[in-house]
């Protein structure tokens, strides 16, 4: 644990005291009538309304502006697999960031569940709840079984933050660092450390973008060709050649993401690496190097971590809040690629243009479009609009929206 972390841990403790969250009433209950719309008698006619047409539901319930939060804490941030209770902290995280960044609402619901059968079973019992389904901390491979089946048997958004959101976030950072080193995506090369649902989503949008040589690395080594143990979702990216080490495949590669494990890297690990790296090092809450070390073997990197401590951080509370708020809007089906790639650039596109003053003050520096502000502020209020605006939008160009 770095002294950072340390130094908050009593902090931390007493923020959490009693948990974060609570329920508060939207309608009025001070006297009789109120008594009678909010139960009986009156509460019988909204359900009748349901009955013959559930898309009511939406009208005359929460569940259009409602969202689940639902883990097995099998992969909680760098703590693994810390049991479904232990996740609990995180999860309230989620819908205190949801409530306070987007207006929606969230349950977070913590299930003591791996059979993925069993697991996928729950939610799609408790799913008439809600409006949409964030599926959060599931390890893989199994996360991507259970948000793929999900999304086909559910006409509700689902995803897998954890994959989807950090995808996001990291392909806006790239885009935006593409045009501040002047280096277009498709030449780049990229190492990922770690091979899990994050990674995996990380490697394919940044495929999509246009990146073509990926070099990933799990707790076995580089994925490679000549591997027999690698699943269909490794096979995509194995490389011809097998590296021996991380330093070897940074040799010459423009890109470092790190979504591993702590203190992986050394300073003389990224000295090879070309001209202005990017250096994307995820790991919480410890990353797999720190800033500091990079800044004194490489003054020409950009960097940037998960954390809020540091310039450029790669957070998902950029994405989520926003995804789900546009799909909700006009009640998507689902969360598609369509809409992922939109509010990719849709952020990039925020990031560029002027910082609210009051920004500066928030995080007590100066700001502006560069080197260490790739993404924009979590805190900037134009997020909500703009990221919830291109999402809603690509919904119904992509054919998935139903209103």
């Amino acid at each position: 644990m770095d002294q950072k972390l340390q130094d908050q841990y009593q902090k931390a403790l007493e923020y959490h005291k009693g948990g974060k969250l609570k329920i508060e009433p939207k309608t009025a209950l001070k006297n009789q009538d109120d008594l009678s719309l909010a139960y009986s008698p009156g509460v019988a006619i909204p359900c009748k309304e349901i009955q013959k047409d559930p898309l009511k539901a939406y009208d005359y319930t929460s569940k259009c502006n409602l969202v689940a939060v639902i883990s097995n804490g099998t992969s909680v941030l760098g703590l693994g697999d810390i049991g479904a209770q232990a996740s609990k902290p995180v999860m309230e995280g989620k819908a205190i960031l949801f409530k306070s960044f987007a207006g929606v609402d969230a349950f977070d619901i913590e299930v003591n569940e791996k059979n993925i059968d069993k697991f996928v079973a729950i939610v799609k019992a408790i799913s008439p709840t809600f409006g949409g389904i964030n599926l959060e901390d599931i390890k893989a491979p199994e996360c991507f079984e259970i948000e793929e089946r999900l999304v086909k048997e559910l006409d509700i958004p689902v995803m897998h933050d954890d994959q989807h959101g950090t995808a996001i976030i990291s392909t806006a950072a790239i885009i935006n660092a593409a045009k501040i080193i002047n280096k277009p995506t498709q030449s780049m090369r990229v190492v990922i450390s770690g091979a899990g649902a994050a990674a995996i989503a990380c490697a394919k949008m940044y495929k999509a973008l246009g990146v073509k040589e990926i070099i990933m690395f799990d707790s076995r080594g580089v994925i490679h060709e000549g591997r027999s143990d690698l699943s269909a979702l490794k096979k995509e990216f194995a490389t011809n050649k097998a590296y021996a080490s991380y330093k070897e495949a940074l040799n010459g590669s423009d890109v470092f993401l790190g979504l591993s494990k702590a203190d992986l890297l050394q300073g003389e690990d990224i000295m090879g690496m070309n001209k202005d790296p990017l250096i994307f090092a995820m790991s919480n809450p410890v990353p797999e190097i720190l800033p500091e070390v990079v800044a004194q073997v490489r003054k020409d990197a950009i960097m940037a971590t998960g954390r809020s401590d540091y310039p450029n951080q790669i957070n998902n509370v950029l994405g989520f809040p926003y995804i789900f708020k546009g799909a909700m809007s006009v009640r998507a089906k689902k969360i598609n690629e369509e809409m992922k790639f939109a509010a990719a650039n849709a952020l990039a596109e925020l990031a560029r243009e002027p910082i609210e003053p009051r920004l500066e003050e928030i995080h007590n520096r100066k700001l502006s479009f560069g080197r260490e502000y790739l993404v924009p502020s979590p805190f900037d209020s134009r997020l909500k609009e703009k990221i919830s605006k291109a999402v809603a939008d690509a919904a119904i160009q992509s054919g998935v929206a139903q209103i």
